[in-house]
């Protein structure tokens, strides 16, 4: 019985909350900062799934042995060649950036996985990925993913001023955060605007594609867009504050959940990490790839960020550094008090 009970054990695969990144060109660096910050705040154990170019399967290795063992038994990882299932794999890749559309494809690879949050690689979590992912149990019976809104206000979103196909809702949505259920999103039958009937993910992918080419701009964003819109029934639209990007702060504040709960998930588009346009993008960034995994949370990260901060006032988005902190500072707190209480558990101290 022990050896029966010892055999139907769930994999851990399926204990695991499965993150998703798609890493080419100069991408590397960024990638492996995302994962960082993904293992540092979350909870339970963590599924990564790598999709890179040939080239950087081994400085991937390389670089994730090096983390600590403390860490490193936090997750488990895959890393996959780059590959599209239909159509032609050269179209795919000069989609927007390269090997973007590589996401599309995510629920057709991924066979035996359930449920997935894609990410871009431009990506911080400042609060465990566990909260996110409980976001999947709000699903009602028709959704399949969830993505927040490209833009908060849509005299100025992009979509509802110059798009030339069909977008989801007012704005639009962002593609750089997305949560999807693939169980459910490779069993339906998909409204389209190519046959009268349905289509599964996988047969709508080229066709849509070759319908909509001469009219997309950003890429597989803009046929997510496309997709549900004929389908907004399968969308759940999370707020602002789990896809957080410069448009929220650039021209004034416009995220309303971040100023009332900080900052869930940063996505530095537009390379803001890389350059001065942005310096509180940027600054979290580097305190986040500079923090020492082992040392203490508020010593070596918490701190220098908000000496940094100050650095940033002079700007629309340095002057609403509560919004940045909140989260991170609540995550950090929780983290510490599990290390207290494990450790005093462990010492049979009280």
């Amino acid at each position: 019985k022990l050896g029966e009970q010892k055999h139907s054990k769930e994999p851990s695969s399926l204990q695991c909350m499965h993150l998703a990144v798609v890493a080419c060109g100069d991408r590397l660096e960024e990638t492996l900062i995302m994962l960082k910050s993904a293992v540092l705040f979350s909870n339970r154990r963590l599924c990564f799934h790598i999709f890179a170019e040939d080239s950087l399967k081994p400085e991937f290795e390389k670089k994730l042995k090096e983390w600590p063992s403390s860490y490193t038994k936090k997750f488990e990882y895959n890393i996959y060649p780059i590959t599209f299932s239909v159509g032609n794999a050269q179209e795919w890749k000069k989609l927007f950036k390269p090997c973007a559309a590589q996401r599309l494809f995510l629920p057709v690879i991924l066979k035996d996985v359930d449920s997935l949050l894609y990410v871009d690689t431009d990506v911080l979590f400042l609060r465990p990925i566990d909260d996110i992912w409980h976001i999947l149990t709000e699903f009602n019976s028709t959704q399949l993913a969830a993505m927040a809104p490209e833009h908060e206000i849509p005299k100025i979103g992009w979509y509802s001023r110059f798009a030339r196909h069909p977008y989801y809702g007012t704005t639009g949505v962002n593609s750089g955060v997305m949560l999807m259920n693939l169980t459910r999103i490779r069993s339906t039958q998909f409204k389209n605007s190519m046959v009268p009937s349905g289509l599964t993910w996988e047969e709508m992918l080229y066709p849509l594609y070759q319908k909509y080419k001469s009219y997309i701009t950003w890429g597989d964003q803009d046929l997510l867009n496309i997709i549900f819109y004929f389908n907004p029934e399968c969308l759940y639209v999370f707020p602002c504050q789990w896809n957080y990007r410069p448009d929220h702060c650039m021209y004034g504040s416009n995220c309303k959940g971040a100023e009332e709960e900080g900052v869930s998930i940063l996505h530095g588009n537009r390379g803001v990490y890389h350059d001065d346009k942005q310096p509180t993008f940027k600054a979290l960034y580097e305190v986040i790839r500079d923090f020492p995994f082992e040392d203490n949370l508020f010593q070596s990260l918490y701190y220098p960020l908000q000496s940094k901060f100050l650095d940033t006032v002079h700007t629309l988005c340095g002057r609403i550094p509560q919004v940045f902190l909140k989260q991170i500072e609540k995550t950090m707190k929780k983290v510490y008090e599990n290390r207290v209480i494990v450790y005093l558990g462990a010492n049979h101290r009280y």
